[in-house]
């Protein structure tokens, strides 16, 4: 027998989809962990001019915040400092009323900022720099026909060659995103729970153009360092920034109201009734041109969760099997897991944070970069993917649940007074009880070794900042502690009611009782 096939030779792990959490997974394995990679996308290369066409009609905006920053951080620091520079801060909401008036509402007490983030340029960026690594290859135009994760194969089909081919693998990452084939074919080994959840909204993206300035040169026709909203209670406008001085502007309304929109006259009407100031900018034949050639889509939640979650106390054996890996063999990661709305600016953030979390699991359990031809099984990447599923879980449906409920913030809630008064008083109880600002960049060495170091974070932290700017704080646990901060300003409402009655009461009961002593 040959020795050689008995000697250690470098694990293979397959990455279904090329975005920026594939990419991102491809670097932490080949450049951390010293795997080798193959990454398959079903699309054409991003970079090609037929691609960036496409690209144009859809989405180019992503709002890039510290735990997306920490999670490339602890990956890949020099890339980081190159996505920076290509970013525009945005360090408050600014408010749209129907009359035109605007008001600023910042972000964080202490003026952090989240940044809006060309989406093409990251996702490029992040494939650049996956195919720098020698031991990273990238497959376009091969689609995954079908996986059997027990004999770690694959058979893929490749569009240019039209034939399919069989991959082996050691491990297969699933980050496909919301209709992930991975995801599906996990659901077959897997006992998983998949909740897919339509709103009854949808979007439309639209560009408003760069203005000119007294020398000719392009300027922003809005403040740049605001991501800017028209709420209208049940639909709403935001602008996000770009560094060409263009916005990138997103409609969201009711599905019937999009179906009113049937004619130009409807559509200029509409729009100039709700938006007039935004009309004005972007510009009647181009908001025209843009509705007839720009897709409307949906908007979704989805959650994969083990089915007898709730009867944790008795079934704890079967909660062995979890929802986001298979074994050794599997795991899912970013929208292929958890694809949320867009409305807390979290969806690339927490597809991101994945990868960092499950390195440091990786790295903890210590998975090695090699392996053993004939070893059937290794309980340590098993162990690891297990702590993954079971730790990661509470995290992924406390940031859904949120984004849902900050839905109905951006578009209604943030013009109210209750709203502004909560807000300000959230504030005011920070002022009081923070320290020094907590960012990203000075946790970023305890972020590449401990997933969340802060289990309990002291003092009053508004939710937002939590979920924004702390990643060292989980989702589960940010929502827990806003949760008990709401009760005790709930609390110590109803107690200044009580109060407040009590001593009109008492003052009521005086004043009668001097009269009638008068008497």
């Amino acid at each position: 027998m040959d020795d050689s096939q008995n000697k250690p030779s470098k694990r293979r792990a397959v990455i279904i989809g090329a975005g920026p959490v594939g990419c991102l997974t491809a670097i932490s394995f080949a450049k951390t962990l010293g795997w080798d990679v193959e990454l398959y996308e079903a699309r054409q290369d991003i970079r090609l001019p037929a691609a960036k066409a496409t690209a144009q009609q859809r989405s180019i905006n992503l709002a890039i915040s510290s735990r997306g920053l920490a999670a490339l951080q602890t990956i890949d620091p020099a890339a980081t400092s190159r996505f920076l520079e290509t970013v525009v801060p945005m360090r408050g909401r600014m408010i749209h009323d129907l009359y035109g008036n605007q008001d600023s509402q910042s972000y964080d007490p202490n003026g952090q900022c989240i940044n809006s983030i060309d989406r093409a340029l990251l996702n490029e960026g992040l494939l650049n720099e996956a195919l720098s690594q020698p031991n990273i290859r990238i497959f376009f135009r091969h689609k995954v026909q079908s996986v059997d994760f027990d004999k770690r194969g694959m058979i893929v089909h490749d569009e240019d060659g039209d034939k399919s081919v069989s991959v082996n693998f050691d491990l297969c990452v699933g980050t496909d995103g919301t209709y992930s084939i991975i995801r599906r074919q996990m659901m077959r080994v897997v006992r998983m729970d998949y909740q897919q959840q339509y709103l009854p909204h949808e979007y439309l993206e639209l560009k408003m153009p760069a203005g000119l300035d007294v020398e000719g040169k392009p300027k922003f026709l809005l403040d740049p360092n605001h991501l800017h909203i028209w709420p209208r209670h049940s639909f709403m406008l935001i602008a996000l920034p770009n560094q060409d001085m263009t916005f990138t502007c997103t409609l969201f309304a009711p599905m019937n109201d999009f179906e009113t929109l049937t004619t130009e006259e409807n559509i200029v009407s509409w729009f100039g009734a709700h938006f007039p100031d935004a009309l004005s900018l972007i510009g009647t034949e181009s908001l025209l041109e843009q509705f007839a050639r720009n897709p409307r889509s949906s908007l979704m939640t989805l959650k994969a969760s083990y089915p007898f979650i709730i009867a944790r106390l008795i079934i704890v054996s079967i909660l062995q099997a979890n929802p986001y890996h298979y074994k050794d063999r599997a795991v899912i990661l970013g929208d292929a897991a958890h694809s949320m709305v867009p409305f807390y600016g979290q969806g690339l953030n927490c597809g991101l944070e994945d990868v960092r979390v499950l390195t440091i699991l990786l790295q903890e359990a210590q998975v090695e970069s090699t392996f053993i031809s004939d070893a059937s099984d290794d309980p340590r990447l098993a162990a690891a993917l297990s702590r993954y599923s079971e730790t990661r879980h509470e995290d992924l449906d406390a940031i859904s649940d949120l984004a849902m409920n900050n839905f109905v913030e951006m578009r209604h809630l943030v013009t109210t007074p209750v709203f502004l008064l909560r807000k300000a008083v959230d504030n005011f109880l920070f002022s009081l009880s923070s320290h020094s600002p907590v960012t990203w960049a000075s946790l970023s060495p305890v972020l590449s070794r401990i997933p969340f170091p802060t289990s309990r974070p002291g003092g009053w932290l508004p939710l937002y900042t939590m979920v924004t700017f702390r990643p060292d704080i989980s989702y589960a646990t940010a929502r827990k502690k806003a949760e008990r901060q709401s009760q005790l300003l709930t609390n110590a409402g109803v107690l200044g009611s009580l109060t407040l009655g009590a001593a009109s009461l008492f003052a009521g009961w005086m004043a009668l009782y001097h009269r009638t002593r008068g008497h």
